[in-house]
């Protein structure tokens, strides 16, 4: 097992985001940003003040419901890339370029 000494608290703090942001996009189609309702705990992990134990049993429950999202997505296999990339042209196309 890891001492906390050793912790890169950020990452574990970024890897319990991630696994919330996943479990959103497969069960609901898109992307969350903002992550308010877990804000307290995530920042407790990236300033190392959560037990490892109690960090690592948020993770595996997250892992068990991202598994299970995963098994019941509405998402295709594969993004539809001719509808990404005229999205990303448009996107470019609009940008504005500083003088």
């Amino acid at each position: 097992m890891k001492r906390q000494a050793d912790m890169k608290w950020k990452h574990a703090m970024h890897l319990i985001r991630l696994l919330l942001a996943g479990i959103v996009a497969l069960r609901e189609g898109h992307v969350p940003v903002a992550v308010f309702e877990h804000r307290d705990r995530l920042l407790a992990i990236r300033r190392g003040e959560m037990p490892w134990e109690v960090v690592d049993a948020w993770r595996l429950e997250l892992h068990r419901d991202f598994d299970a999202a995963f098994e019941t997505t509405k998402l295709p296999d594969r993004p539809d890339y001719a509808r990404a990339n005229a999205l990303l042209i448009k996107a470019r196309r609009l940008q504005v370029i500083p003088d």
